[in-house]
């Protein structure tokens, strides 16, 4: 493990990895819905459809990855996530080249690719945890989050430029590409990396029922964590819920072109840059869980102004303004929320717990995905906006009060970790 101002070189290239990744997503930010509303003429059922039976099969598909993460090498996993993304992804420039683009693809994409993104996600946040201090982790994930918002300011405009100039699956291309760089740098970090064993020695290739809810038994028992973790799941479901509502709002209804709906969710990311820095710097002044209540809530108060867009350039100041709003307020509250995570869980079961964390997230996006888009579809996209924005409002009454559960080394913890039911 490593500390200071640099955190090391195998975190450079951890953090390089996750960059290159990072803006690949960001130049394709939005683009399976984009492409279903450009290329495939989809409405508002079809494209809300996307958003929710994407993530919901995907969710599926990564429910046994947990434990499969958990006793593995975690490099390999990333590298392998990596990899398939690039393959999966490019399918779609590969469709659309011949003719033969369909919706059905464009759904088995997003579930392919939700199920990756979890098992990466479980497999970096377990191997992010060995490779730093515990004092370090705020600022190696304050890091991950600055890079984050940056490549969202940056990569819609460049991607709607590009889809203007090259067409509409040009920016499904880079970020197929961004995957297999992410995966060459990864395979640079080196290093060896023993491989992880179940207590008692058993078998790593063999799969535990008990095991794949591991991650949930630990995030429920744990008042702080149950508390973030169901929070996470209303705030995260609305937000992204409201997502293809307000593309199918602005780009079919208002009919605002490409290139201004993707400055109108990058300009804003700048504010991401603020908060993710700030945030050593708050925690230290006010504390963690103050922090994590008084933030959690601002950051579920904007989203209802999203109900009242309006053509032109006044509609597009608006969405940039209430944009702005939430990611400052997300991003200085999420690397505070996955430092807590990661500190609250111990080694043994990080990769059980991320997990079940994004099953549980995606899951809940697409289920109110799924309400969102019917409710657009039986009314109109302003309702299901005000429905949204009304909803989130509730959220801050889940956060954690009070103080912590036992730490992570509790007696109680340890016996989640030393074995699961059968």
């Amino acid at each position: 493990m490593v500390s200071g101002g640099s955190l090391g070189r195998r975190f450079r290239w951890l953090w390089a990895s996750y960059a290159v990744s990072a803006y690949g997503s960001g130049l394709g930010f939005g683009a399976l819905p984009l492409i279903a509303v450009l290329v495939l003429d989809a409405g508002p059922a079809q494209v809300s459809t996307l958003a929710a039976v994407g993530p919901a099969v995907g969710a599926l598909i990564a429910l046994p990855l947990g434990p499969w993460v958990e006793f593995r090498r975690k490099r390999s996993v990333m590298i392998g996530t990596d990899l398939a993304r690039f393959a999966i992804m490019m399918s779609i420039p590969v469709g659309y080249a011949l003719g033969c683009l369909s919706f059905v693809q464009l759904l088995a994409v997003s579930a392919l690719v939700a199920a990756a993104k979890i098992a990466f996600g479980a497999a970096s946040g377990a191997y992010l945890k060995a490779l730093v201090r515990p004092e370090d982790l705020l600022a190696a994930n304050a890091r991950f989050e600055s890079t984050n918002w940056s490549s969202i300011a940056v990569g819609p405009p460049l991607g709607g430029a590009a889809i203007g100039v090259f067409g509409p699956v040009v920016t499904v291309m880079a970020d197929a590409v961004s995957y297999l760089l992410s995966a060459l740098g990864i395979m640079a970090i080196g290093g060896g990396e023993r491989q992880p064993a179940r207590p008692g020695g058993s078998a790593a290739n063999g799969l535990r029922v008990g095991e794949v809810f591991d991650g949930w038994r630990h995030l429920l028992g744990h008042a702080g964590l149950r508390g973030l973790y169901l929070n996470q799941l209303v705030v995260s479901g609305l937000i992204m819920a409201t997502e293809p509502i307000l593309a199918v709002l602005m780009l079919r209804d208002l009919e605002f072109p490409p290139w201004q709906y993707g400055l109108a969710f990058a300009a804003p990311c700048l504010g991401g840059l603020v908060g993710s820095r700030l945030a050593g710097r708050v925690v230290a002044r006010y504390g963690q869980r103050r922090v994590l209540r008084t933030v959690g809530t601002l950051r579920a108060v904007w989203l209802i102004g999203l109900a009242f867009v309006q053509p032109g350039v006044p509609g597009l100041v608006t969405v940039m303004a209430i944009e702005l709003a939430i990611i400052i307020s997300m991003s200085l509250y999420n690397p505070v929320q996955a430092t807590y995570r990661l500190r609250n869980t111990p080694e043994g079961l990080v990769a059980r717990m991320l997990s079940a964390w994004s099953i549980g997230s995606s899951a809940a996006i697409a289920v109110l995905a799924a309400l969102g888009g019917l409710l657009a579809a039986a009314t109109s996209p302003r309702t299901a906006l005000v429905v949204a924005g009304l909803a989130i409002m509730a959220s801050p009454l889940l956060l954690p009060r009070g103080q912590d559960s036992p730490p992570a080394s509790d007696p109680m913890t340890r016996s989640v970790v030393a074995g699961s039911p059968k």
